[in-house]
């Protein structure tokens, strides 16, 4: 039985648990459009790496250091927003990610108000790719503008064709999950 959804402020212990999720995730949300090899055997491990190293390294103070929000429920984390602040005042949504079999439940609503919550009045971006229609609709439903087009660059030379989606920085208003 699980619990209400609760968004929580991540620290270093999170970084195994939410590497898990992060790569099935991946694998799920990417499926079809991020080549298999960029998903295959090495992704867990190379989520485990990179987020050992996000939640441990010292960024030099506050105004630089991203923040992991953590959804869970009685069972554990469901669902991870990153938050990275950038040099020209705005917020680098880096990650939002529910897991597999809970997406469509409002978690990632939760995630994206409470990062929303978080950075207010900063402006809030992030970057998905073109493909990733699920989450364009999402983002569009939840007040995000798309402010431009670029080619993402992934690990493997992998180089895929994504938008970039913003909010002014006013925390969304209406009907939580």
């Amino acid at each position: 039985m699980t619990g209400p959804i609760t968004v929580r402020t991540g620290t270093a212990a999170d970084a195994p648990a939410v590497a898990a999720l992060h790569a099935a995730s991946q694998r799920s949300a990417y499926a079809g459009i991020v080549p298999d090899e960029a998903l295959g055997d090495g992704l867990p491990a190379q989520r485990q790496e990179i987020w050992a190293l996000r939640l441990t390294v010292d960024y030099g103070g506050p105004e630089h250091t991203p923040t992991l929000l953590v959804a869970e429920d009685g069972e554990g984390p469901v669902g991870f927003a990153y938050l990275v602040p950038e040099p020209d005042g705005r917020t680098l949504l880096d990650n939002l990610h529910v897991r597999p079999g809970r997406t469509g439940g409002g978690i990632g609503r939760l995630l994206l108000r409470a990062a929303l919550e978080r950075t207010a009045p900063a402006p809030l971006r992030l970057e998905v790719l073109r493909e990733n229609r699920r989450a364009i609709a999402f983002y569009e439903r939840e007040g995000g503008r798309r402010t431009a087009e670029r080619t993402g660059f992934f690990p493997g030379g992998h180089e895929l064709p994504e938008y970039e989606y913003t909010w002014d920085g006013a925390p969304l208003t209406g009907r939580t999950p």
